[in-house]
């Protein structure tokens, strides 16, 4: 399965992320982000793609990343939404904020989404469960 059309409208109406890898060594790390988003892929790139620590635990082979776009609709009622998305991670050939450089071209394994509309509100007395999706490889 793909992304819904409404998964795609947020995605691509959101600014920021945030991508998980892990080191080596089991240490977490988690960063807010840019990106662009094709369709079926996430492309995080940045001002120095080589020297940062998410690359570094990709090169060690952790090919395995989560990401998070989230937001909240209204603070007034409180309606928090978000698209959560586990995958796969290699670094390819593309452009970083100041010229070519390897970046971070993710895909998606599996995703959740919430609350995309901003309809509901945790306080409404309704329950809402996460949309689950499992992609398959193009």
């Amino acid at each position: 399965m793909a992304f819904t059309d409404e998964e795609i409208a947020y995605i691509r109406s959101q600014p920021l992320a945030r991508v998980a890898t892990v080191s080596s060594d089991g240490q977490p790390d988690v960063v807010p982000v840019t990106f662009e988003f094709d369709g079926s892929h996430f492309f995080i790139g940045g001002f120095d793609p080589e020297r940062t620590r998410r690359t570094r635990n990709i090169d060690e082979g952790n090919d395995k990343v989560a990401l998070v776009i989230d937001d909240l609709a209204t603070v007034q009622p409180w309606a928090p939404r978000y698209l959560h998305v586990y995958g796969t991670v290699e670094l390819v050939d593309g452009q970083g904020a100041h010229g070519p450089a390897r970046i971070m071209k993710i895909t998606p394994e599996t995703s959740w989404s919430l609350n995309l509309s901003g309809e509901w509100s945790p306080g409404s007395g309704q329950a809402i469960a996460p949309r689950r999706t499992e992609h398959q490889a193009l």
